[in-house]
């Protein structure tokens, strides 16, 4: 079994504001991430990465903890 470290659960916290933002975005064309850091482009663009990166930790999360892999 692995053990769920820190840097997973920001990751989980960070993907779940991602898709929080693209829920408002596709239902009332709010961007959250512009209110929260304002017209600042380049936090912006910083926020978004490190959702994305956060999205590969917890791809990677998948298949470290995968309950049916098989073993010999």
């Amino acid at each position: 079994m692995y053990k769920i470290t820190l840097v997973d659960k920001i990751s989980f916290i960070l993907v779940l504001a991602g898709a929080i933002n693209w829920g408002l975005i596709g239902l009332f064309s709010i961007n959250l991430i512009t209110i929260l850091v304002g017209g600042s482009v380049l936090f912006q663009r910083l926020l978004y990465t490190l959702i994305s990166i956060a999205a590969i930790d917890l791809i990677v999360l998948i298949f470290k903890c995968n309950p049916f892999k098989l073993t010999t």
